[in-house]
């Protein structure tokens, strides 16, 4: 570096010692800011980036839904039972409801003012988790005895099922980490989730909920994988159980597995305990319905329809979908009790 000054014969040696020194101290300087670059670049432990999950550029649609392995191939939700035996006293069952016809319990607009169907939302990996607080209130009681403490990874604007009228359930799905979040008679008060009860569920475990413990279904069973989805029907197959609901005097005081939890229910020694399942007739023809009808009745033939709550005789539950035709899903509504089977339970 000296010898390049004392080429510059018209410096002076003081000034070209002067500028070598400032030339070496620029060096210096330059290198040094890379190295900063560089360390600023590097990702700090436990810090997110852009792409991580843990990031809220991550986005999320009920469509991802359908990307979401719904609890292992094995788990009755999946079963097909189409092959099972017929309940040996199946027609003294659906004798107690023969005049009801099927219901889609799911739609698109609006009735009475709110979506019709349940609701879910679908969250990433980042989705903040919140306590819940889980009281009685003027429709129902307080069976935190009976919930996951969470916390719960469900958004504060999560949809409420009826708009917060009935039994309002409030539903989200972490489709990077396959955890299921479910709550019974919620809403926000002040900032927070409050709810009757709450279930946390893996989707990737066949585990059940403990014996005699409710979830956010009267049954103990999840909501989520047995509703309607309209992007799977969209995609040609229903591939699980579908929930329904029968009047109180139609549903027998005990439970079968899957089901964990009974109420005090007035059914008598001919009715449909919580987690029993029912299936269309193989002999039914269901080739004059609508397509995406097809889809469904389908499903009922080779997954069933699993009784999970008190409610309406007959109604099939589902999300609610501005895409869903409201009239093709009335002609749901041919099929009758007595197409149904009762599936030895």
């Amino acid at each position: 570096m000296a010898q390049f000054f004392h080429h510059l014969g018209w410096l002076n040696p003081s000034l070209m010692k002067k500028l070598a020194l400032l030339f070496l101290f620029f060096c210096f300087a330059l290198l040094c800011g890379n190295c900063k670059k560089g360390l600023s670049d590097a990702k700090t432990p436990g810090a997110a980036s852009e792409t991580d999950t843990g990031s809220d550029s991550c986005n999320a649609t009920v469509a991802d839904a359908e990307n979401i392995m719904i609890f292992p191939a094995d788990n009755s939700w999946n079963q097909d039972i189409s092959g099972l035996p017929v309940d040996s006293f199946s027609d003294q069952i659906i004798a107690g409801f023969s005049s009801a016809s099927l219901k889609a319990d799911f739609g698109s607009g609006l009735w009475d003012g709110a979506p019709i169907g349940i609701p879910f939302v679908v969250v990433c990996g980042s989705q903040p988790k919140v306590t819940v607080t889980f009281r009685a209130n003027a429709y129902d009681g307080d069976y935190g005895d009976q919930s996951d403490p969470g916390p719960y990874a469900i958004p504060l604007n999560a949809p409420i099922e009826g708009n917060g009228q009935g039994d309002s359930h409030v539903i989200a799905v972490d489709k990077d980490h396959g955890i299921l979040y479910e709550l019974y008679n919620a809403s926000v008060n002040s900032g927070q989730w409050e709810a009757s009860s709450g279930a946390i569920f893996n989707l990737e475990s066949d585990q059940l909920r403990p014996a005699g413990w409710t979830s956010a279904d009267a049954a103990g069973l999840p909501i989520f994988p047995g509703l309607v989805r309209y992007d799977e029907v969209l995609d040609g197959k229903i591939n699980h159980a579908i929930r329904f609901t029968l009047s109180n005097a139609n549903v027998a005081p005990y439970y079968v597995s899957p089901a964990r939890h009974k109420v005090n229910s007035s059914g008598g020694q001919y009715s449909l305990p919580f987690g029993a399942k029912m299936r269309l007739k193989s002999s039914f023809d269901i080739s004059g319905f609508p397509a995406r009808d097809q889809v469904i009745l389908q499903a009922m033939k080779t997954y069933g329809i699993i009784l999970a709550d008190i409610g309406s005789n007959l109604y099939i539950s589902g999300a609610p979908d501005d895409r869903w035709d409201n009239d093709e899903l009335q002609q749901l509504g041919n099929i009758k009790a007595t197409d149904l089977e009762v599936v030895q339970f």
